[in-house]
C-alpha cells in the first residue's frame, strides 16, 4: 500500500520538513547552539548521518557569526557553493563570497608549480588581508592547502568548513583541519559536497538574521 500524500501547502513545506527531521532525530542530542546547522544539512541531503559525522571546534559557531557579522568574507572551492549561498544576505553584513577557481591566474600558477586550482585558490585567497571563512565542499587539495597556510602561520581563518565529497585524501584531509587551531565545521568521513558548503553558510546567516529567536 502505497503511503498517503499530505495535503501541504507549498509556503509549509519546509516547516513540514523540518518538524519531520525533529521527530525522527528522536532523544538524539545535538552540541546547543548547532542544531540549525545539522538539520539543514540534513534537510539539504535527507541523510541523517550529518547529525552523528558533524564536527564542531569549540565556539566554532559563535565566532562564525560574530565574524561574518563584522564582515567576513566567504571563499569556496566551487562555483556551485558560490551559487548556492545567501549573497545578499551576507553583503548586509560588508561580506562578498569568492571563488577563484576559474581565474586565469589561478590556471597559470597551477599549472607552473604542478598542483590544482584548488590550492593555487587557497594561495591567492591567503593574500587578500580580509576576514575570512572557508566553505569547502569538494577539493581534499583546498583543505590540505589551507592547514599547511594555518601551520605556517600565514592565514587564520574565522572558520574553515570541511566537508569535501570523494574517495581520494576526503578523510585524511578533513582529519588535518580537525587538527589545527583554527575554528572548523567538518563532516568526517566521505560525504559532504559543495551543496553542504553552502548550507552551512546559510544556516549561520539564518542564525544572525533570526538572532532574537535563535538564541533566545
Amino acid at each position: 500500500m502505497k503511503a498517503p500524500l499530505e495535503n501541504v501547502k507549498p509556503k509549509e513545506i519546509e516547516t513540514r520538513s523540518f518538524e519531520i527531521i525533529t521527530e525522527e532525530l528522536g532523544e538524539k542530542k545535538l552540541i546547543p547552539g548547532t542544531e540549525l546547522i545539522v538539520k539543514r544539512c540534513i534537510h539539504t541531503s535527507a541523510d541523517f548521518e550529518y547529525a552523528d559525522s558533524l564536527c564542531f571546534s569549540e565556539g566554532a559557531v559563535e565566532k562564525a557569526v560574530d565574524a561574518i557579522k563584522n564582515g567576513a568574507c566567504i571563499v569556496t572551492d566551487t562555483q556551485m557553493a558560490k551559487a548556492g549561498i545567501n549573497k545578499k544576505a551576507l553583503a548586509k553584513y560588508g561580506g562578498e563570497v569568492y571563488c577563484f577557481m576559474s581565474d586565469k591566474d589561478v590556471a597559470a600558477k597551477a599549472k607552473e608549480q604542478g598542483s590544482t586550482r584548488a590550492v593555487a585558490s587557497m594561495d591567492k585567497a591567503a593574500k587578500m588581508g580580509k576576514p575570512l571563512i572557508f566553505a569547502i565542499g569538494n577539493a581534499p587539495t583546498a583543505l590540505i592547502r589551507l592547514y599547511e597556510l594555518v601551520e605556517e602561520k600565514k592565514i587564520s581563518p574565522y572558520l574553515i568548513i570541511g566537508v569535501p565529497v570523494g574517495f581520494v585524501n576526503v578523510v585524511q584531509s578533513k582529519e588535518l583541519i580537525m587538527e589545527t587551531n583554527a575554528p572548523y565545521i567538518v563532516a568526517r568521513g566521505r560525504k559532504g559536497g559543495s551543496n553542504i558548503a553552502a548550507c552551512i553558510c546559510n544556516a549561520l546567516l539564518y542564525m544572525i538574521d533570526n538572532e532574537r529567536d535563535y538564541w533566545k
